[in-house]
Order: C-alpha cells, then sequence, then structure tokens
C-alpha cells in the first residue's frame, strides 16, 4: 500500500473513532425515543359521556390542535366509570396519575397537558394534589401524592365546571376538598361559566353546566395552554 493510501486509511479512522466519540458524549443531540409525542393531553371526561374525552374535551383539544400546528399532540383519555359513584372518581386519579408519570419517565421530552370537564375535572385536579388531608384514609391504589419532580413534566392543566366543595359534599361526604397543588397552580386555568350550579355555588342553571363546548371556553383555555406551552 502506498504512503498516500495509509496516510488516506489512517485519517478515515481517526475521523470515524471521533464521530463515534462525539455523539456518544453528554450534550450530544439524542432522537426523540419512538412514540413520543411533543405534547400529551390527559383528559378526564365528565359524569356520564361515554369512554373517551367527552364533547368539552374534544373541543378543548380540537382548539388546542389549531394552536399548536407544528407540534405533534396526542389525547390519553383517562379511564373511569364517571358515574354517580363518586367514589370511584379514585379509579380516574389512579389512572391519570400513573400516566403521568409513565410519559414523564418514558418520555422525559413531552410536555404533559392536564384536563377534565365536571367530575373529570375533579378528577385531574385531585392528580396535582401535593399533600393528603389529615384524616383522609387513601383509596387502595394511591400512596400519596406524585413526586415532586414531575411537575415539571406538566405545561398546563386545565379545568371546566369543575365541582365546588358543597356539590362535593353532596356527592360523596367523605370526599376531600379540592386543591390545587403548589407547583401546578401557577400553570392551571380554572373556569366556571357563568351560572354554572356545579362550580358556582348558589347558580340555579343547570344548563350553563352543559355549554362549555360551544360557549368559547375551551378556545380561552387552548389559548393559555398554547401560552404556557410557549415558556416551557
Amino acid at each position: 500500500m502506498s504512503t498516500f493510501r495509509r496516510l488516506l486509511c489512517t485519517s478515515a479512522a481517526i475521523a470515524a473513532t471521533l464521530f463515534a466519540v462525539l455523539a456518544a458524549a453528554p450534550g450530544a443531540a439524542q432522537a426523540a425515543p419512538t412514540g413520543c409525542p411533543d405534547v400529551e393531553v390527559i383528559f378526564a371526561r365528565g359524569t356520564f359521556e361515554p369512554a373517551g374525552v367527552g364533547r368539552t374535551g374534544d373541543a378543548f383539544v380540537n382548539s388546542l390542535r389549531n394552536r399548536l400546528a407544528d407540534k405533534s399532540v396526542e389525547v390519553y383519555p383517562v379511564a373511569y366509570p364517571a358515574s354517580l359513584d363518586f367514589g370511584r372518581a379514585a379509579d380516574g386519579v389512579i389512572d391519570a396519575s400513573n400516566r403521568v408519570q409513565d410519559i414523564a419517565n418514558r418520555c422525559p421530552a413531552t410536555e404533559i397537558v392536564l384536563g377534565g370537564y365536571s367530575q373529570g375535572a375533579a378528577v385531574n385536579a385531585y392528580v396535582t394534589a401535593d399533600s393528603v388531608p389529615a384524616g383522609y384514609a387513601l383509596p387502595t391504589g394511591l400512596s400519596g401524592p406524585m413526586p415532586a419532580a414531575v411537575a415539571d413534566h406538566v405545561a398546563a392543566v386545565a379545568l371546566f365546571g369543575k365541582p365546588s366543595n358543597g356539590i362535593l359534599n353532596l356527592l360523596a361526604r367523605e370526599a376531600p376538598p379540592i386543591v390545587i397543588g403548589a407547583p401546578y397552580a401557577g400553570k392551571t386555568i380554572d373556569l366556571c361559566a357563568p351560572a354554572d350550579p356545579v362550580c358556582q355555588a348558589g347558580s340555579l342553571d343547570r344548563g350553563a353546566h352543559s355549554l362549555y363546548a360551544v360557549n368559547g371556553m375551551t378556545d380561552q383555555a387552548a389559548d393559555f395552554v398554547a401560552r404556557q406551552l410557549q415558556t416551557v
């Protein structure tokens, strides 16, 4: 082999080795894990709505997608009965909490958006809790609040028609009050339609509770969430 060819082969070997070292070095660009979207919306539907994210959830997700045309947006419907048995809302808290932690671990670059309507708003509001009320026994399947570090993966929380504490007491006297955890409070939009008796004590307009999909509030929430996603 000529001296020139030996030099070429040596240079190529050095270049290949250097490339491999740089590719493996800390801070080198890494591809996102397969199947991980830019944004995942974890939404809990309202009472009696069929499996899925419900009418309000659909309107919210569609509005959000219109504002995030350059991002991939996936949706996870929280699995729970959404029945009048409010104690079973704990099933939704467990499912949503597990999903948030799974995405945070498996897809750390994915921005999570929590959302819910009516009873579903209570479900995902409970998910954000950073403490267990004194004297309250956690349902089987819940061991306590989510790890504090998980909050960094949740970009925003959008709640529609969240039950007031008075309504909670009517549904289940043992239900703990809903308190948004401190790490989530600043990135939560909690919307209550005018005269909605579920979230506004003393109101009597039952029809107001069913208008979130058409009263402009899903667009309002989508604007808020889109702004939150721009700041993370």
